[in-house]
Formats: C-alpha cells, sequence, structure tokens
C-alpha cells in the first residue's frame, strides 16, 4: 500500500509538470534513471508511476524509445472535452457526494422505493446482463439527483453520465470495472439506500464518496494491468524482430 501511494504521488508530481508546461504536447520525458535520481526513488517506482499516468491517457510508453506527453486539451466525442474515465469519476465523487447529502433532506417514500428497485435490477440475473444492470445504475444516479431537488444538479449529473457512456476511452475503462465487481457494487449502492432512508445526510455523502473512491481504485488497477500487457506485448514483438535480425 506504501508503495502504491508513492508512485501515485510522483504521478501526480509529474503531472503538475506537464500541465505546468514544463514538459509540452509532444515532448519526452528524462528516463527512468533521470527522474529515478530526481524523485530519490527505485527505477520500477518510477516506471509504475509512468504506466498509471499511461492508462490516464497523459502519456504514451513507447519501447525501447521512453515516455512522451500526450495532448490532453484534444476535443474529445458529442461536444466534450478531451477527458479520461479518472477525471470523469473524481468529479463524480465531488459532486454525487454533496447532491446525496441534500436528496437525504427531502427525498420521499415513493422515490426511496424506486431506488430499491433498482438496486434489484442491478443484482438480478435478468436476461440481458449487464446492459439491464448499466440502466438500473444510471437510474439510480439520476433518481437521487433529482431527489436532492436542484435542477442544477440533476442537470450536471445527467452530463457526467453521458460522459461516462458517450465517450469512448471512458466507456471501455468502466465496463471494464463493472464486470469485475458487481457485488461490491450493489452493497455501495444498498449503503447509500440506507443513509438516504435514514435521511441522514451525512452518512448518505461518505456513502456515495466511498462508491466512488473504490471505483477509482478498482479503474487504476484495471487499466494499469492493461497497460502492462500492452507494454509486454510491444517488448515482445521487438525481441522477437530483433533476433529475428540477428540470426540472419
Amino acid at each position: 500500500m506504501k508503495d502504491k501511494r508513492l508512485y501515485n504521488t510522483i504521478a501526480r508530481s509529474i503531472l503538475e509538470s506537464i500541465d505546468n508546461g514544463a514538459y509540452p504536447a509532444g515532448s519526452r520525458l528524462p528516463a527512468e534513471r533521470n527522474l529515478a535520481e530526481q524523485f530519490k526513488v527505485s527505477r520500477v517506482t518510477i516506471r509504475q508511476a509512468l504506466i498509471a499516468l499511461q492508462a490516464r491517457g497523459r502519456v504514451e510508453i513507447k519501447t525501447g524509445s521512453g515516455a512522451y506527453v500526450l495532448d490532453g486539451a484534444e476535443p474529445g466525442g458529442e461536444g466534450f472535452p478531451q477527458i479520461n474515465a479518472f477525471e470523469v469519476t473524481e468529479a463524480r465523487s465531488l459532486i454525487e457526494s454533496e447532491v446525496a447529502a441534500l436528496a437525504a433532506l427531502h427525498i420521499s417514500d415513493g422515490v426511496l422505493d424506486q431506488l430499491a428497485g433498482y438496486i434489484e435490477q442491478m443484482a438480478s440475473d435478468n436476461p440481458d446482463g449487464e446492459e439491464a444492470a448499466e440502466e438500473a445504475d444510471r437510474n439510480f444516479h439520476l433518481t437521487i439527483a433529482s431527489a436532492s431537488g436542484n435542477s442544477a444538479a440533476r442537470h450536471i449529473v445527467e452530463s457526467l453520465w453521458k460522459m461516462r457512456t458517450e465517450l469512448p476511452q471512458v466507456k471501455e475503462v468502466y465496463e471494464a470495472v463493472c464486470l469485475e465487481d458487481t457485488s461490491q457494487r450493489g452493497n455501495e449502492h444498498m449503503e447509500i439506500y440506507i443513509a438516504l432512508k435514514n435521511r441522514d445526510p451525512a452518512a448518505a455523502r461518505v456513502a456515495m464518496r466511498r462508491h466512488f473512491n473504490r471505483l477509482l481504485e478498482s479503474m487504476l488497477d484495471i487499466t494499469e494491468e492493461q497497460a502492462v500487457e500492452k507494454i509486454r506485448k510491444e517488448a515482445s514483438a521487438s525481441r522477437h524482430r530483433f533476433l529475428k535480425i540477428a540470426n540472419l
């Protein structure tokens, strides 16, 4: 856990340098050895930090060449900015936690019954599978936003959900996570429901934030695994090519 926090801290520090213009889009980051000396950590930790940044869409690691900064300001699809799943989830955590706290003050018994129904749908063996569960998940969060009584909050939550489903790079990560943690997702939604049923704003805020914090951790784990696998395949292909040339 300590190592995980360490490379995340380094990744954030490198990202700040990128955002501040120290490493413009297209430029090559310093070599792993130089970064390890700069941060006084091992090259393994630096490599983990770079993989995390690649998973977030901020750098591209080219085997045998180094890590190159990507342009984070390119326009995205459907009128959205160029954003990744981590940014969408972080925004959802910040906003929906407060929305849940507000909803706890106003929610009706009828709306609570709707939420309970959505939780059942997420847990059921529906023939439509993940598609039906995703729709129930969407309805759960949007219903809470509506229960807050704040139309602006509802609009923001709906916009974030559109980013989650309409941006390919975001949707792909969410789908990978949802396939891995169906039971945890159900338990977390139940905790949110119980807090709302108790009309407890503080508990609703904490339950919603806990849900998204766990989601962020799962997303980081899965995207890092995907990034590592990609690098492994590229390295294997390069090794095969160079060995073939050497044997000519």
